[in-house]
């Protein structure tokens, strides 16, 4: 079987190291809601390195958050809402819908984002036998 790059690995929420297994379980959308696998089903891998790992992935997702609610805000100004004070509420409601829209893609990401490429040491290992630790 032919590898995945790093790229769709991120895309499809992949574990770093073989890039077979899933991050998640659950959908991105879903009413049951998305929990992170403790480890790898395909590598055994722990995804969370260490007490707290993943409290990091709180400012990732806060630098997603801010640069989705740039681009709304920017967006609705290009589409046609005045940036006036009668209009200041028009604003902060659709920045919010969309903050809240985003909120399940930033916690994935943030998460998928930081296992990638801000955990050092942590690399794709082509050859990995199943279930190594």
């Amino acid at each position: 079987m032919k590898p995945i790059s790093k790229i769709q690995a991120v895309v499809e929420c992949k574990c770093p190291r073989c890039r077979k297994g899933p991050i998640f379980s659950g959908k991105l959308y879903a009413f049951k809601g998305q929990t992170t696998n403790e480890y790898c089903p395909v590598c055994n891998l722990r995804f969370e390195r260490e007490p707290g790992f993943f409290y990091v992935a709180m400012f990732i997702s806060y630098a997603m958050n801010v640069a989705e609610m740039i681009t709304i805000a920017v967006a609705a100004y290009i589409l046609g809402v005045d940036l006036t004070y009668e209009n200041l509420w028009m604003y902060v409601a659709i920045i919010m819908v969309g903050v809240f829209l985003f909120a399940p893609f930033n916690y994935r990401y943030s998460r998928v984002f930081l296992l990638h490429w801000l955990t050092p040491g942590l690399g794709y290992v082509p050859d990995l036998k199943q279930h190594q630790a």
